[in-house]
């Protein structure tokens, strides 16, 4: 019978076919209908009258077809048959009948009896259409019963609440997953009974159920879980090597729309169990809101996410600046599509300008042509190992291409300019991370000295961004191992990109004279626990489908990353994800002598030269 549903003759007209199966229902009831409502001889008034009724009956399946299409009910999947389905069915009858019964009594003889025929009528209707979807519902389910060992997978759903509850529902008649569901995990509801499926246990007993029953795949379907509880969750089925789906937190579902669409693979951001940022909208849109704003390293994986934040908050201008022509290009792209389908892109210029930030003429020509009074700098290069075999690329891109930014931002009177920082730039030990400290010196020796207001940004490593952990680990893994990583102790901050994002805008509004915000990166996590349990949550097993091994740190590379230096008190502010450091005061004449020093020496000294003349800088600064 599955074949027969899902071939393509039926799966094309699939509505139209329902819609003459419920026709060819009520021209049977209809004539039934009239036979009852007939008191003596039927068959004798039926062949004097054919014409008559043969008129009626035409005109009542028109009615009744037009009915049904207002109400939907042909669209209605029959493996599941609910309470709007019911309804919906009823309703619809009954408003055709309601019309028929009046055209009755006007077009059929006085010998029919309209009371019998009203009366008769829509419950026959009714029994019969519910009739054929029901008889469809137990021969399928008979059928999944014979192949479902083989085909189906045994199946918990965590949470049997509303999410849970729709999603058996659904399941029950659009099974995409091909889901067997043998029990329900629910922590306040054991032993209840939902829809026919009884809740098990709780998600503490996972471990000792998910055996016991067999089962496969778990979905977890509570949209509204806190970070900790899913974390908890999480943690667990992952030591049992199944399959697992997690709903997106806030999923509503609209009437007739698909709630399993939401079920996505569970990602290493999931088991990070970071809390949903809190921002405060007024005082970002405060800022953000009708102003002309400008974006370096906007292709970028922080710069990228920082453009679409910002477009939430509806600037007149958003101009887009890199000078990776790829990245851009891309990301135009990516707007172009949310504009036309979302309304939060609606109403927002935005172009892209292919702008080396070296060139400080070029920057000039930006500024003017647009005028920008909110920048937010990630415009950098942050590959370690690169940047130490040519740290002279960090210095001119990182450290001057920075001051151009900054120098043009002076000149233009911008109003604010947030610059992204990084944990590395925290007693550095290799060229990437020095070469952003002196960024942040530089910024602070601003300070409150000009019209525009000067902030940083200082975080750790975001998930996903080009180039970091986790999508190598997530290449190594597709291509069947080995993952490499450097060296078993070693530990890092994550945040996710948008999480850092939306905090760099929050944290923009506090800017004020040369302050560096620190982000809450939550706990350190051990890049080998990050390595297997990407491992496991692509259903392998650690060492011995994927095997880990350790090739020794980079240079430059540290065993872990600081977020303050000593001598930096960290204060609150209102966001308590953001932290204020304490600003230096520093002479800014005395620190242009050194950058000139350092960059006369770009042209003709060695690396180690470079070098050693960065780290004098940053450490006579570092308390």
């Amino acid at each position: 019978m599955d074949k027969l549903f899902s071939s393509k003759i039926y799966i094309k007209h699939r509505f139209k076919l329902i819609m003459l199966l419920d026709l060819k229902i009520v021209a049977l009831g209809i004539i039934a209908s009239i036979f009852l409502g007939k008191a003596s001889d039927p068959f004798a008034m039926l062949t004097t009258h054919y014409i008559e009724i043969g008129g009626f009956l035409i005109i009542s399946l028109i009615i009744y077809a037009i009915s049904f299409k207002l109400f939907g009910i042909n669209k209605s999947l029959w493996s599941y048959l609910g309470v709007n389905e019911i309804v919906n069915i009823c309703v619809s009858v009954f408003v055709a009948d309601l019309i028929t019964s009046i055209l009755y009594q006007y077009m059929l003889p006085d010998t029919f009896s309209n009371i019998r025929f009203a009366i008769f009528s829509p419950l026959l209707i009714i029994a019969g259409i519910m009739f054929i979807r029901m008889l469809y519902r137990a021969l399928r389910e008979r059928e999944v019963g014979r192949t479902g060992k083989a085909t189906y997978k045994n199946t918990f759903i965590i949470g049997a609440g509303d999410a849970g509850y729709i999603l058996l529902k659904e399941l029950s008649k659009n099974n995409v997953f091909r889901a067997n569901v043998v029990g329900l995990i629910d922590d306040r509801r054991k032993n209840s009974v939902i829809s026919g499926v009884t809740v098990v246990g709780t998600t503490y007993e996972l471990l000792k159920l998910i055996p016991k029953y067999e089962v496969e795949q778990v979905f977890l379907a509570i949209p509204s879980i806190d970070a900790y509880n899913k974390n908890r969750i999480l943690n667990i089925l992952k030591e049992a090597n199944i399959s697992i789906k997690v709903m997106g937190s806030g999923v509503t579902v609209e009437d007739g729309e698909s709630i399993s669409k939401h079920l996505k693979d569970v990602s290493i951001e999931d088991l990070l169990g970071r809390g949903e940022v809190k921002l405060s909208q007024g005082e970002i849109r405060s800022y953000l809101r009708g102003k002309s704003v400008l974006v370096t390293g906007a292709g970028g994986s922080i710069g990228s996410q920082i453009v679409r934040e910002i477009f939430k908050f509806k600037p007149s201008n958003l101009i887009l600046v890199d000078v990776n022509e790829n990245a851009l290009y891309m990301l135009e792209r990516d707007l172009d599509f949310e504009r036309s389908h979302s309304k939060e892109y609606e109403g927002v210029n935005y172009i892209s300008e292919i702008v080396s930030i070296r060139e400080k003429e070029a920057l000039r020509e930006v500024f003017d042509k647009y005028k920008p009074e909110v920048v937010f700098h990630a415009a950098a290069h942050k590959h370690v190992p690169l940047m130490e075999r040519r740290p002279q690329e960090a210095i001119k891109n990182n450290v001057f291409g920075t001051k151009n930014v900054m120098d043009v931002a002076i000149e233009k009177d911008v109003e604010r300019f947030i610059m992204i920082s990084t944990d590395k730039a925290v007693n550095p030990a290799n060229a990437m991370g020095a070469s952003k400290r002196l960024t942040e010196i530089i910024l602070q020796s601003k300070g409150n000295k000009y019209k525009t207001k000067f902030a940083a940004v200082r975080f750790g490593n975001v998930l996903g961004s080009n180039g970091s952990v986790i999508p190598i680990f997530k290449e190594q893994i597709r291509k069947g191992g080995p993952i490499t990583i450097t060296h078993r102790n070693i530990i890092r901050y994550f945040m996710t990109i948008p999480e850092a994002a939306q905090l760099v805008l929050q944290a923009g509004y506090y800017a004020s004279e040369g302050e560096i915000f620190l982000l809450d990166m939550g706990e350190p996590v051990k890049i080998i626990d990050l390595a297997t349990n990407l491992i496991k949550l692509s259903g392998l097993e650690p060492y011995k489908d994927i095997a880990i091994e350790e090739i020794g740190l980079r240079p430059g590379e540290k065993m872990y990353e600081e977020l303050s230096l000593d001598y930096e008190n960290s204060e609150k502010t209102d966001n308590k994800m953001i932290y204020k450091n304490t600003t230096l005061d520093i002479d800014v004449d005395e620190l242009n002598v050194k950058l000139d020093k350092l960059q006369a020496m770009l042209g003709h000294a060695t690396n180690e030269e470079i070098r050693d003349e960065l780290f004098n800088i940053i450490n006579c600064y570092n308390g």
